[in-house]
């Protein structure tokens, strides 16, 4: 495989020092490089930025840049995106503590919203980071053979979504969980 693993992936910031504060403290991540520049390196442009990044345990990272010359949203988004669309999902270890994580951003006055259940393949929480990114917490929940029926029926599920943009028959043709399961007491 030409890709070995994720290095970072890239998002805008409001401000770096908050940014370094909340991934450091509220999700314990390990701030490990900043570096800046006036220009942008791969393409010369003036914009003066700082450049920050997160490492998690498996050596894998959030970067962040901080554009204060530059217009403009904080995550660029696509106004035509839904909200929701565009995240970021950190794994925990298990379901116990996604629920464990959940108290505790609460406690820390965050908006979260979840549990939920995705196909009986993630069990997640939702929340923002200071600069309006919405990030997931997701614990893998699957098993072994859940697992090699995902993957089994990974192609026959893209070529129903091509044919009818429906999920009504997915259960029906493949036997599949029903879907997205809500804890109906979290926030919407």
């Amino acid at each position: 495989m030409l890709c070995k693993s994720l290095h970072h992936a890239a998002f805008r910031c409001k401000d770096a020092r908050t940014t370094v504060d909340f991934y450091t403290t509220v999700l314990g991540l390990k701030f490990i490089h900043a570096m800046g520049e006036d220009h942008v390196p791969s393409t010369g442009e003036y914009s003066p930025h700082i450049h920050i990044f997160f490492e998690m345990e498996d050596g894998s990272c959030i970067a962040f840049f901080e554009l204060p010359k530059d217009g403009g949203q904080p995550s660029g988004r696509d106004s035509q995106t839904p909200g929701w669309v565009q995240h970021f999902a950190f794994r925990v270890a298990n379901r116990t503590v996604v629920d464990e994580a959940k108290e505790r951003l609460k406690a820390l006055g965050l908006s979260v919203t979840g549990p939920t259940n995705h196909d009986d393949f993630l069990y997640s929480i939702y929340f923002f980071d200071p600069s309006g990114h919405r990030l997931e917490l997701s614990a893998h929940t699957a098993t072994a053979e859940q697992d090699r029926q995902f993957l089994a029926e990974a192609m026959d599920v893209l070529e129903l979504w091509e044919k009818t943009h429906d999920w009504s028959q997915r259960a029906a043709l493949f036997g599949s969980p029903s879907g997205y399961q809500r804890d109906e007491a979290a926030p919407r």
